[in-house]
């Protein structure tokens, strides 16, 4: 009777090791994807708005000839000639001033939805050598704004910046009428409030993020927006 219960039990594992997996989301789907390298024309375009105190004619905004020298090495022959982004702005006293650089569409802000469930984001900033602080500014599938901290720029030149997004940032909504995934708002740079602030430059390239790209598909995904008309 032992032999035969072990003899089944056996053949039982063997059966649940070859069940087919195709059905499960791969939950190690890593991928890393570009929101934008400046590089080539997008379906938003970018802006920027001030705080109360910004000098008449800032902020001033423009695309540059340019990259990381970091980055150089990976360019391809045929790739579009390399752009940065950059903002130049100053202000007419010191204090609590900001700026936001944000996509933008049809005149208006536009979020860029992110795909799966996102664990860093990174960028690559020029920096003045000035004690200005960014912040990175993402949406949650919940609707709430989370300022993310993303370090200073009181420093020289490119610097790549990596922001990890904690995992308690709601990033697929559980709502028919919710937003589907977690957006990238922009950036926000705070100057410190001894800082000078009469002129300051800033330039972005290569705003990318990695993450688990099949985490929120299931089997019969592609059903959940099936158009029922007018039923029966």
């Amino acid at each position: 009777m032992k032999k035969g219960c072990k003899l089944f039990l056996s053949v039982l594992v063997a059966m649940v090791g070859c069940v087919p997996v195709f059905s499960q989301p791969n939950r190690r789907s890593v991928e890393t994807f570009i929101v934008d390298n400046f590089d080539t024309e997008q379906e938003w375009t970018w802006t920027v708005r001030a705080s109360r105190y910004v000098a008449e004619g800032y902020p001033k905004t423009g695309m540059f000839d340019g990259i990381p020298a970091s980055l150089r090495v990976l360019r391809r022959d045929g790739d579009p000639d390399p752009k940065v982004y950059g903002v130049q702005i100053a202000f007419n006293r010191k204090g609590d001033n900001w700026f936001e650089i944000y996509p933008a569409k049809d005149g208006a802000p536009y979020e860029v939805p992110l795909i799966g469930t996102v664990t860093q984001m990174d960028f690559w900033v020029w920096g003045a050598n000035y004690r200005y602080f960014i912040d990175l500014l993402v949406r949650d599938a919940d609707g709430r704004v989370h300022t993310l901290p993303a370090g200073n720029l009181l420093y020289k030149g490119w610097r790549n910046v990596v922001v990890n997004i904690p995992g308690w940032i709601v990033q697929s909504s559980r709502l028919r009428s919710g937003p589907r995934a977690m957006t990238f708002v922009g950036f926000r740079v705070r100057t410190d409030p001894e800082e000078f602030v009469d002129e300051f430059k800033i330039y972005l390239d290569q705003i990318k993020y990695t993450t688990n790209s099949l985490e929120n598909i299931y089997d019969g995904y592609e059903l959940q927006d099936a158009n029922f008309g007018e039923g029966n």
